[in-house]
């Protein structure tokens, strides 16, 4: 919403029950109420966001970054609606996002993929047939998945039938679809992703990569763009591969291919991912450019601003995402009121967030309240500038996972580059978190109460936040289509 106020672009928000006193449905020109806290009885009908879209003239819909980003059917009913989509064609979603299709798509145009089944296997023995032919361990993993759900490795022929038997159950429970397949488990993966833009001019370029091995439950954590174990020829190897894919798929819009790196520095793909990604702010500090505004002009039927060749790197950029969750007990989800909330400041800190002071953190969505990115001239600057940070950024009233992403970053390990996918289960443990100084969670809820009072004996109210584009609660009006 900012880009798009930015382009002259009057913006409209859609909000639920949960939502309704949210930053984002203030900070928009017009919002809409589309239904219940529930996503399945709001966010998730995408009739009722295209009916928002219609009754307030819109003629756009940028989709975000989860619910219906990556679903066809809204793609095409936007479409059929008379209404921009904002992303990829319905049919580019639609290829991607089955990684059996997504296989047999990219196969033609040379694009490395993971030694295993190209067709869904249906039953154990025929698993266990597989796993003679490719070795193992290996992976079982949903056709139609994603988060790590219906994903299960297999060290041994032993527990083949068993696994099988719960990826199905949990691809059939998550996506409604039981369709595995099988292919060998790399073992010490990186994970590289490759940032992709495409116009309706058949101009397609990689904007380099962002690494994103850190995570938990399969989950990114902590992101950094570029990757520190990334020659500049294997860059250029991968950023090809991931233009190789866009192209197969007719991609126009941004997107974002996913590889495996091996401990031989050998690329495999892994799925591409068919809307912007939750990390894309590292890119455009490594890049200068607005990926958000790019994808508003493709969708306008504008070319891209830039050739490849006029791309380059600077400096290096670490984005934490900052999560409602106890590290210290699992990274379990948790609740309450942002009694103090105070994000850090200074050169090269951006803070991403959806929450200020005083707000209610509920179950019923994704628990992340922001991202923290930095930007630095080089990694380790970069690393020291989002430790002090995290030490800058003060949140009380719910745990999050900003002591983890110290931890992570701070870490002999991160410092040197030399890490992979399986670092949590390798190096975290909540005394290993633990550092001199650390302040308890009652010190904390001290700490909030000394500042509200001081504030309050100030004339300061933190109660309310007054956002851009709220000027004395009247919407600002612009004379440009909305998005």
């Amino acid at each position: 919403m900012r880009t798009a106020k930015e382009m002259g672009i009057k913006t409209v928000a859609v909000y639920s029950d949960a939502d309704k006193d949210s930053v984002f449905s203030r900070f928009a020109d017009e919002a809409v109420h589309i239904g219940p806290a529930a996503s399945s009885e709001s966010y998730l009908l995408g009739s009722k966001i295209i009916d928002a879209a219609k009754s307030t003239g819109a003629d756009a819909i940028h989709p975000g970054y989860g619910f219906l980003s990556e679903n066809a059917q809204f793609a095409s009913d936007v479409e059929s609606a008379g209404i921009r989509f904002i992303g990829p064609r319905p049919h580019a979603i639609e290829t991607m996002g089955s990684k059996l299709t997504a296989k047999e798509t990219v196969k033609p145009f040379g694009v490395p993929l993971v030694p295993g089944t190209d067709h869904p296997v249906h039953t154990p023995q025929e698993a266990l047939e597989v796993g003679e032919s490719i070795g193992y361990p290996l992976l079982i993993k949903a056709s139609a998945g994603g988060g790590g759900k219906g994903m299960r490795i297999v060290r041994e022929a032993k527990e083949l039938e068993n696994s099988f038997e719960r990826a199905v159950s949990e691809a059939v429970n998550a996506f409604g679809d039981g369709a595995v397949f099988i292919e060998r488990f790399v073992t010490s993966p990186r994970h590289i992703e490759v940032q992709i833009l495409a116009d309706q001019h058949g101009n397609v370029v990689h904007l380099f990569e962002r690494e994103c091995s850190i995570q938990r439950r399969h989950q990114k954590v902590v992101e950094e763009a570029p990757s520190a174990v990334l020659s500049e020829e294997l860059r250029e190897k991968m950023g090809q591969s991931a233009v190789e894919v866009a192209r197969s798929c007719g991609y126009v819009g941004a997107g974002t291919v996913e590889f495996l790196l091996d401990d031989q520095h050998r690329f495999y793909f892994l799925e591409m991912n068919t809307r912007l990604q939750v990390e894309h702010p590292v890119t455009e500090c490594i890049t200068n450019v607005d990926l958000v505004r790019e994808q508003i002009r493709i969708a306008e039927g504008h070319p891209l601003s830039f050739k490849q060749d006029e791309l380059s790197i600077r400096g290096h950029a670490i984005e934490i995402r900052v999560y409602a969750e106890n590290a210290s007990e699992g990274f379990m989800p948790d609740t309450g009121q942002l009694t103090l909330y105070r994000p850090p400041v200074g050169p090269g800190i951006r803070v991403d967030d959806g929450v200020e002071e005083g707000q209610e953190v509920v179950i019923h969505y994704d628990p992340m309240l922001a991202k923290l990115v930095v930007h630095a001239d080089d990694r380790q600057t970069a690393i020291d500038r989002c430790i002090r940070a995290i030490d800058d950024y003060h949140v009380v009233g719910v745990r999050t996972t900003l002591d983890f992403g110290r931890f992570a970053i701070d870490h002999p390990s991160f410092r040197s580059g030399n890490f992979d996918t399986h670092f949590v289960e390798q190096f975290f443990s909540p005394k290993a978190m633990e550092r001199p100084g650390m302040l308890s969670k009652e010190s904390l809820a001290e700490l909030a109460v000394a500042l509200t009072n001081r504030n309050t004996t100030a004339g300061i109210s933190h109660s309310k936040v007054t956002s851009p584009g709220n000027d004395s609660g009247a919407w600002r009006k612009r004379g440009k289509p909305s998005a």
